[in-house]
């Protein structure tokens, strides 16, 4: 009784945190069934603990790298909480709550599952310090769907292995990462300004918006085929609403602007849920 009050506590502290990092993941995860709602906030919170310390504005490269392959390690081990406290207290006075708190993230995933969740948050880890140490250096397509994959279309992979834990849901690999990539793919479109003023570049040498546009509509085409595979259940219902909203951002990019108000979000949720 005591250990699912717990349980119930750092759920709510997570759906509050959830709720201050992601507009686009809050309503799908809140929605979720009891056991895949804990895995997949679990997942999510300790990847956007991870792309904190990789976005972070006051970190040095080498400290960033030195935290994330810290991550990395934590990850593995057999005691994440000691291993990660470890790694993140000497910072915890510039480093943001969503990372300090990443080991309470990581043991509200159910254990049957925990395994899993934690290669890709290992690997996450490991690849984004890959990247930090690379300086983002993307010259071509391949090293774009290098970095695409490194950020979210293993996150497409991880949550395909969630679907079929949870219920026996199958679906497709390939497109899974492609799932991943395009919603990455859209955000990159979105967050083009702010990216060049932090002296990052994200599109491949040669490419403007019109290159990126038709990367990112490639990509949602697998995207709309991964989740056309899927059956009526929780994962279909998850996966509708964020790639609902990255069409209508393409879109909107497309036609010149650049984020869909919160009224325009809560009526696609409406439409797609409805």
């Amino acid at each position: 009784m005591e250990g699912t009050l717990i349980i119930n506590v750092v759920l709510n502290d997570a759906m509050t945190m959830l709720q201050k990092t992601s507009r686009t993941f809050y309503i799908p995860i809140s929605r979720l069934v009891p056991g895949l709602k804990e895995a997949v906030t679990s997942a999510y919170l300790c990847m956007r603990a991870i792309d904190e310390i990789e976005d972070h504005e006051e970190l040095t490269d080498q400290l960033k790298v030195e935290l994330l392959n810290g991550m990395h390690e934590a990850f593995q081990s057999p005691n994440i909480t000691e291993a990660a406290q470890k790694v993140l207290t000497p910072y915890q006075d510039v480093l943001p709550a969503v990372s300090m708190r990443v080991h309470e993230w990581a043991l509200l995933c159910p254990s049957s599952i925990a395994p899993t969740v934690y290669r890709y948050i290992a690997m996450m880890a490991q690849q984004m310090g890959e990247w930090v140490a690379a300086d983002f250096k993307i010259q071509t397509e391949d090293d774009l769907d290098r970095y695409t994959y490194s950020v979210a279309g293993m996150v497409g992979e991880m949550l395909s292995e969630l679907w079929l834990w949870h219920d026996g849901t199958e679906s497709d690999m390939v497109k899974a990462v492609g799932f991943g990539r395009g919603l990455q793919a859209v955000n990159i479109l979105r967050n083009r300004t702010e990216d060049l003023e932090r002296g990052v570049d994200f599109y491949p040498d040669g490419w403007g918006k019109k290159e990126m546009l038709q990367y990112t509509r490639r990509n949602l085409k697998l995207a709309d085929e991964y989740i056309g595979d899927l059956k009526k259940g929780p994962a279909l219902s998850f996966c509708k609403i964020p790639l609902a909203l990255a069409h209508a951002t393409v879109n909107l990019i497309a036609a010149g602007g650049n984020k869909l108000t919160r009224d325009a979000v809560m009526k696609l949720v409406g439409r797609v849920t409805g």
